[in-house]
């Protein structure tokens, strides 16, 4: 004689729930007294930051994509709507591709010389040597400095008439090549300065990178007989990759809007106008085109937005998350 067994009350009552289909009826979630204070707290956290933002981000973003569309002087009260006529003008200008060209070599420039040159100096100041705490709160001061600071003491270096390089390579019987009149020699100046002054970020976030890195698979790599280069090559560079893929994309965003330096080293743009710097002469210049400008800002936006999600989408494929 079989007998059966007596199911658990709570699996009939379960599957007296179901509906006639098979499928478990998915419980409503109920509105609770505790679930309405969790609710209004994270609203009053949240809702001075959500304000803030999108006033003074969002609100600027598609008020200057509405700016764009108009034939506008500055300071005047009347405007005429164009359409798309200033990103024409822009696109279809002989400046276009200058300023294209000067933005694109100042960014790739100063972006891998930073990058390169801060993480030779974090592969320095890693070594356990007196005098490495002094040395990277050295190299990384200039970064904290006013960019207004740090070009009006480098100006005073350049300044081929009484710099203080000029006046070295008198002594030497040598004349100072015209760093602010000559449209390459300015880049070339900006750059190094720019340089200069960022690459004690990369340098620190290359330190920590390396401080974080496995000690046991280097000393297992050095006991296989690997050298440091090889180890270096094979081990810590591609553990590096999250800081690499990190300050890529904070870098880059940060030289396509470097502003401060190119405005105290070159206030009129010579060999130095890059989208940024153009669309501020075009508005608070001469020029007085605020329409214009607000263009040339909306594709400085759009690029910067392509670039981060190209990387977002392409260069993370590459990034090795231990």
């Amino acid at each position: 004689m079989t007998r059966q067994l007596a199911q658990p009350p709570s699996t009939r009552s379960a599957r007296s729930k179901r509906p006639p289909g098979g499928t478990a009826a998915v419980p409503k979630r109920r509105w609770t007294a505790r679930t309405r204070r969790d609710f209004f707290v994270f609203l009053a956290m949240a809702l001075p930051n959500l304000v803030l933002i999108g006033v003074f981000t969002y609100r600027p973003l598609f008020s200057n994509m509405y700016y764009s569309t108009l034939d506008w002087t500055l300071g005047s009260p009347t405007a005429t709507v164009v359409g798309l006529a200033n990103y024409v003008t822009f696109f279809s200008s002989n400046d276009a591709p200058k300023v294209l060209g000067t933005t694109a070599v100042f960014t790739l420039v100063t972006v891998g010389g930073s990058m390169l040159l801060g993480l030779l100096i974090a592969l320095a100041l890693n070594a356990k040597v007196r005098g490495t705490t002094f040395a990277r709160s050295a190299v990384f001061a200039p970064y904290v400095l006013s960019g207004v600071g740090v070009g009006l003491v480098w100006l005073f270096i350049f300044d081929p008439g009484y710099g203080v390089l000029a006046w070295l390579l008198r002594g030497l019987g040598q004349q100072s090549p015209q760093w602010i009149n000559d449209p390459q020699l300015s880049l070339v100046m900006v750059i190094i300065v720019y340089v200069w002054k960022n690459l004690g970020y990369c340098a620190v976030v290359y330190l920590a990178g390396l401080q974080s890195l496995p000690q046991d698979v280097m000393e297992a790599a050095a006991l296989d007989g690997a050298n440091g280069f090889r180890r270096f090559l094979s081990i810590s560079l591609p553990l590096l990759s999250p800081t690499t893929f990190f300050l890529l994309i904070t870098t880059m965003l940060s030289s396509l809007q470097a502003f401060d330096l190119i405005r105290i080293m070159t206030p009129l743009g010579t060999g130095t106008s890059t989208l940024i710097y153009e669309a501020y002469l075009q508005a608070f210049g001469a020029y007085n085109r605020a329409g214009y400008s607000a263009a040339i800002s909306v594709v400085l936006f759009a690029i910067l937005l392509v670039i981060t999600v190209l990387q977002l989408r392409f260069v993370e494929r590459k990034v090795h998350y231990s």
